[in-house]
């Protein structure tokens, strides 16, 4: 090999810290997650002289894990989150289970001490400083994690990962680089690709479920004979992108939507066809909708016991029901269907929809009286609240009336999650970001981070005194880019949510719920975020408007008293429709369109 040849060869080597970071770029990622440690520096220095992708440095790797997510649900790609070995990794844990409980694509990547440092199938606990396994730890809440040995793998480990993030029931995957990889001279032209290999193409046959002709014409069939027919839309919706396919579903059949926590924001809240939350925290009106219905589409949702009560077998007891997921596990699971369908929701709205083209939609008169009158006689608010000065459904009336089109809600996990998800009105393009499955407090202050950084959304966060405190930390981050962050706590000095649980079934012992919470509002000012205290109703609508109207990140505590609850709720052994505090028997049965479930004694 002569000199020239000798240097056009040594031109095709790169760096494998900058190999990796090119392809988070060409992914359409423009910002990672991250908090830096020895083990991901080389990968960290691989982005600091590129402008087509940014480093978010955040004060906790769970954090970085979070932001991701919300990432992720926004721009409907993927989103990337870093973090050093040993304690860098396992802080990303609750965040991977997140994204994995609510199917998130999220690619998470890890340092690791240099191979000749990691213990491999040796009984020691470990060589490597910070040496943790982390790819044995993450294994039961990822779709694929790998411990990449060999630089010419990098390309085919990366690859697999993302494309099962994105394919099938999306979710999490996790690449482990140890740092002596990192730093190795590749040659991208050398690299082993996943692509058209065996396994891809069997991966492809696997996911492209669909429904059948058959199945179509058996749904229309349904759908005709249906009287009083609703549609749950779940999470399902927003991972397949299909909110709009579902709104002209609505449009198409004038049949009514009842969703679940992780589908309210599927349809605006305008929308005189939505009908409300069900569940556990559900509104009762939108139970008692879904507990009289005669047909039930259940689109993209896992029928949860926070759906359905610990009484599954009342559930749409007197509907026939229709369930589309991704899963084939989530079919038959938690409730037997008379159709089930696996196939991705987008998919399945397309095909439906065009079987409905020449559908002449009927009027559902009676239907939608009744679902009117349901309306009227149960609203939104808490029944004989105990506040003398603020009521918390009525306040996230107030806020949602002054957010505006786009704005993005990141809800933390408590009462202030269910008030808002009863109470706050979702207009048009607006997001709801919720914390589902995993239900993680500390989850709306990093998410709102990762949700503002997607086409520049203003977000509003409503959390509580106890879940605000989880990564407070970020407050600095926040501060630090001056996102358009508005902040609100429900302050009600204890962590509430168990709180109401401790009254109900222990007698009031409230172990470990009650406290007196710091000066929040001190702690925001020393982070320069301008604050408020919302006392009364009579100030609230003037401090959120000028919160609102401040560039950059605002902080507002809502005092609350501490025996505030979450009301309508569900208790164990009632069905969805039989929700505390309790109506009279004879006024349940007039509201009941099907037989009454036999009283159950409600054990303590």
């Amino acid at each position: 090999m002569n000199l020239v040849e000798h240097n056009k060869d040594e031109e095709k080597y790169m760096k494998l810290s900058d190999y990796v970071i090119d392809f988070v770029a060409e992914e359409g990622v423009s910002h990672v997650f991250e908090f830096i440690g020895g083990a991901i520096a080389h990968l960290l220095d691989s982005v600091y002289l590129r402008d087509d992708i940014h480093c978010i440095s955040v004060r906790h790797e769970q954090a970085a894990a979070f932001a991701a997510e919300a990432y992720a649900r926004l721009n409907g790609k993927l989103g990337v989150a870093m973090a050093t070995s040993g304690p860098g990794a396992l802080n990303l844990v609750t965040g991977i289970g997140s994204c994995y409980f609510d199917s998130v694509p999220c690619l998470f990547i890890t340092g690791q001490v240099n191979t000749y440092e990691y213990k491999f199938d040796r009984p020691v606990r470990q060589i490597g400083f910070q040496e943790t396994d982390i790819v044995s730890v993450v294994k039961s809440l990822t779709k694929y994690a790998e411990l990449v040995t060999d630089p010419l793998m990098i390309k085919y480990h990366l690859e697999k990962a993302v494309f099962l993030a994105q394919n099938g029931r999306p979710g999490p995957v996790l690449i482990d680089i140890p740092m002596n990889l990192q730093r190795e001279n590749i040659n991208p032209e050398m690299l082993l690709s996943f692509y058209n290999t065996a396994e891809h193409k069997e991966l492809l046959s696997e996911f492209k479920k669909s429904v059948t002709d058959e199945e179509l014409n058996e749904i229309l069939q349904l759908i005709a004979d249906a009287e009083r027919p609703v549609i749950l839309a779940g999470g399902g919706v927003r991972i397949a992108n299909a909110a709009e396919e579902l709104q002209h579903l609505v449009k198409l059949t004038g049949i009514p939507v009842v969703s679940s926590l992780m589908g309210l924001d599927v349809i605006p809240h305008t929308n005189e066809k939505f009908v409300g939350l069900i569940g556990s925290y559900g509104n009762r009106y939108s139970n008692l909708v879904l507990a009289n219905s005669d047909l039930i589409l259940i689109l993209g949702s896992r029928l949860d016991s926070r759906q359905t009560g610990t009484r599954p077998d009342t559930f749409g007891r007197a509907a026939k029901k229709i369930h589309v997921d991704a899963d084939f596990n989530e079919l038959n699971a938690k409730i037997k269907v008379d159709l089930a369908i696996q196939t991705d929701v987008k998919s399945f709205l397309i095909s439906l929809n065009d079987k409905l083209k020449e559908y002449q939609k009927p009027t559902y008169l009676n239907w939608n009286e009744t679902i009117r009158k349901l309306k009227v006689k149960f609203p939104t608010r808490c029944y004989e609240s105990p506040q003398e000065n603020i009521d918390p459904n009525l306040f996230m009336e107030l806020l949602s009336s002054n957010s505006s089109e786009g704005d993005v809600i990141c809800l933390d996990v408590g009462q202030h999650q269910m008030w808002a998800s009863q109470s706050f009105k979702l207009k048009n393009n607006q997001r709801l970001l919720n914390s589902g499955g995993m239900g993680a407090m500390g989850f709306a202050l990093p998410a709102a981070i990762g949700a503002s950084l997607v086409d520049e959304n203003r977000v509003i966060v409503i959390a509580g005194d106890g879940g605000i405190q989880v990564n407070i930390q970020e407050f600095d981050t926040i501060a630090k880019h001056n996102l358009p962050i508005k902040i609100f706590v429900m302050d009600n000095n204890c962590l509430g949510m168990v709180r109401q649980f401790q009254d109900l079934y222990f007698d009031g012992r409230k172990q470990s719920t009650v406290y007196s919470s710091p000066n929040l509002l001190a702690i925001a000012r020393a982070y320069n975020i301008p604050s408020f205290h919302i006392a009364t109703m009579d100030e609230a609508e003037s401090m959120i408007e000028e919160a609102f109207g401040i560039e950059g990140p605002t902080f507002i505590t809502v005092a609350l008293e501490q025996n505030t609850t979450v009301n309508p709720k569900l208790v164990v052994n009632r069905p969805i429709e039989d929700m505390s505090p309790h109506l009279e028997r004879n006024e349940l049965r007039e509201l009941m369109l099907i037989d009454l479930v036999e009283e159950m004694e409600v054990p303590k």
